[in-house]
């Protein structure tokens, strides 16, 4: 089973000014197109439900589990598109039973706490980064709290367009 961990930002660190930011409002045409060819990839999107909320095109039949305080309150907005529920899972206990279920790929796909309670958790394996030459000055990290040091190794370096690298990095123990 492979965890990863997908986000774009801006040069100077930050994927989004304030929390309700939608990345799909200011990263380029190329990485909007990556970003959905790897969900799509996943069998199941993992994501907080601010970040959820904030999505307005679905691909057809994917299965997403929202990240919420009150999941019995959650409410699937296009449930004849996508599958769709809320969770307050601890993520390890959230790997386990989609690693049960028979789930190959997970996708972690933000907001800053659900990338952080992941990471923090050891449970990514891959992480797709997306830089933007845009800068914000100041705004939201990829990462809310204190990490532990993680190790990456660089994989891949794509060139999305003649402004947007993405880079594959693989953490390592």
């Amino acid at each position: 089973m492979q965890v990863f961990l997908i986000a774009a930002q801006t040069i100077d660190g930050f994927i989004g000014r304030a929390k309700n930011d939608r990345s799909f409002d200011w990263t380029s045409p190329e990485d909007k197109q990556f970003y959905v060819s790897k969900i799509k990839e996943a069998d199941v999107i993992v994501m907080g439900r601010r970040t959820f909320e904030s999505v307005q095109k679905f691909p057809r039949d994917s299965r997403w589990l929202i990240y919420t305080s009150n999941p019995s309150e959650f409410k699937n907005p296009k449930p004849e598109v996508i599958k769709a529920e809320g969770t307050n899972e601890d993520p390890n206990k959230l790997i386990d039973r989609l690693k049960k279920e028979g789930c190959q790929k997970i996708a972690i796909c933000g907001g800053s706490s659900i990338y952080t309670i992941f990471i923090k958790a050891g449970l990514i394996d891959r992480l797709y980064l997306t830089i933007e030459p845009v800068v914000f000055g100041q705004g939201v990290s990829l990462f809310n709290d204190q990490l532990a040091d993680n190790k990456l190794k660089l994989v891949e370096v794509e060139r999305l367009s003649d402004q947007t690298v993405m880079m594959e990095y693989e953490l390592i123990s």
